[in-house]
Formats: C-alpha cells, structure tokens, sequence
C-alpha cells in the first residue's frame, strides 16, 4: 500500500492540471501579470505562497473546531497574515534586494483568494493531513504557472534565466544575437503577460478537453 491513497494523491496532482489554479478556476491572476518579468522573482513568490498555503491550511484545520463561524474570515486573515510576516520577514533577512522588487506583492499574499478559498472550500471541513496536502496540491499548481510565465517572459525579454545570459551577449553581438536575434522588450510588460497567461489557460483546457471527449 502506497503512503498516499488514491483520493488523497489526488489532493496533489489535480491542482497540477484538472483543477489549476489559475488556468482552470481562474484565480490568482495577478500575481501572475505583476511579478513574472523575472523568473527569480516567481520562484519566491511561488515558494512563498506554498509555505503560507501548506502551514495555513494545517493551522486553519486544527482550529476548525474552536473558531467561531461568526468570525471565522477574520481568523482566516490573522493566521495567513501572521504566516506572510514570517516570509517577508526572511527574506528582507536572506535576500533583501529581491524583497525590494517583489515590495507590496509579498504583502498581498493575504489577500490571494486561492488561500483564502482553500482554508474556506477545504481546510474548514478537512482534518490536518488531507489539509496540508490540498494547501501544497495547490500551491504546487500556482507555482508552475508563475514559473512558466516568468521563464518564458524573462528568456523572451530579457534573452536570460535568473539573471544569467543564456542566449548570448546582445552589446557584443554573441550567441543568438549574433545571427540577428533581439530581445522583446514587450514581454517586460503586463499586457504580454496576460497573454503568455491566457495562451497557458487556452492549451490546458484545450487539453483537459480532448481529454473530456476520449473518455
């Protein structure tokens, strides 16, 4: 017998595809438009958002029984908001320069309706376990969007990947350049997001799609 049962694995892997985040429920959005120019920047937010959703639902869980319905949003918002101090907290401390950029969006994790619906939709009726990992299973799920976004924006844009130059020199005219190539300076900009985002969101349900109709 597996570690995972079958309903409880897929507590991990449908929010990888079935029931996305952000290309299926559509949430999360902008997060997704604001801090994808660099892909750095989300793999913190993405690493960030999977300790907050992870602890969160595991705490929001063991207190399902005690918090009164009455006030159980603001609960909600004390607990993540308590999580998301911690995260702005380490990072000023290992990595302050990036903290700059990423600036208010760390702050808004409080506000990202994906957690807030989670504690809501799951973590209230849900025991720790299964909690915990519906928190990952979905956090998991938002991260690889963000990072897909910000690969593709920052090799597309910016002709590098987590600041190195991976596609040559573009003032010494090397590698890629050399043949003609130039940066997209478009790709830097909301509006590309949004469509490198609403492309990802096309593909996926076109899949879940023909999934659909094949069984």
């Amino acid at each position: 017998m597996g570690l995972l049962s079958k309903k409880d694995a897929a507590l991990i892997t449908d929010p990888f595809a079935d029931n996305n985040p952000i290309t299926i429920q559509v949430l999360g959005i902008c997060s997704a438009l604001a801090i994808t120019a660099e892909l750095k920047a989300s793999i913190v937010m993405a690493v960030s958002v999977l300790f907050v959703m992870g602890v969160g639902n595991v705490v929001i869980s063991l207190m399902r029984n005690i918090i009164p319905s009455k006030i159980r949003i603001i609960a909600q918002l004390i607990v993540v908001a308590t999580l998301v101090i911690i995260v702005d907290l380490v990072l000023k401390a290992v990595a302050y320069d990036l903290s700059k950029t990423l600036g208010a969006f760390i702050g808004l994790i409080i506000t990202n309706c994906i957690i807030m619906g989670r504690f809501e939709a799951f973590a209230l009726a849900n025991g720790p376990w299964r909690s915990f990992l519906d928190g990952i299973g979905n956090a998991v799920g938002y991260g690889v969007i963000l990072i897909l976004v910000g690969f593709f924006r920052e090799l597309l844009g910016s002709g590098t990947l987590l600041g190195f130059k991976v596609l040559g020199d573009p003032i010494e005219k090397t590698g890629l350049y050399a043949l003609g190539y130039e940066n997209n300076g478009f790709m830097l900009l909301a509006p590309m997001a949004l469509i490198v985002v609403g492309i990802i969101i096309w593909i996926q349900r076109s899949r879940n799609e023909a999934l659909i109709e094949e069984n």
